[in-house]
């Protein structure tokens, strides 16, 4: 029987290669309850204020907003923002842990996409930009922009 793996991408965090150098990435299921997995396959997840927090052992991903299934049980809503545990093996949370401890280092969530089934979160290790870098990245992403227009403009007066 073959294996479905959709990778179907559901919510990037786009302030997150704006505000942050990302140096390594980790996987991570997500426990979520009830229709939320409904509204995650629908796209109606935000994450662009969350981040990650290591507590005991374990990664919880706060500011997470899931809005509420339509469809669901409307007698037990479940609160949009709450913080939700992610699954990941004891060794790698060790290793964010001891990497995110540094100075000017956060736990960044960049997308979530659905594969095999099931929701997963990719986790950055980011370390914050100053506002220098920032101006020096977009004038880097104007000048490849530019170069890419003239390249595309010399071909179609060649044809």
């Amino acid at each position: 029987m073959a294996k479905k793996s959709d990778g179907k991408q559901l919510a990037q965090n786009k302030k997150a290669s704006h505000d942050y150098f990302i140096e390594d990435t980790f996987e991570a299921g997500m426990v979520l309850m009830g229709s939320e997995i409904k509204s995650v396959r629908m796209g109606k997840a935000n994450i662009s204020d969350a981040f990650a927090t290591i507590r005991n052992g374990e990664i919880f991903i706060h500011n997470m907003h899931i809005s509420f299934f339509e469809q669901g049980n409307r007698s037990n809503p479940v609160d949009p923002t709450r913080a939700r545990k992610l699954l990941m093996h004891k060794a790698q949370i060790h290793k964010l842990l001891g990497l995110s401890k540094q100075e000017g280092y956060a736990i960044v969530p960049l997308k979530i996409y659905v594969r095999n089934g099931y929701a997963k979160l990719l986790l950055g290790l980011g370390k914050g930009k100053k506002q220098y870098d920032k101006r020096e990245s977009a004038a880097k992403k104007d000048a490849q922009r530019d170069i890419q227009r003239a390249l595309r403009e010399k071909q179609k007066v060649a044809r």
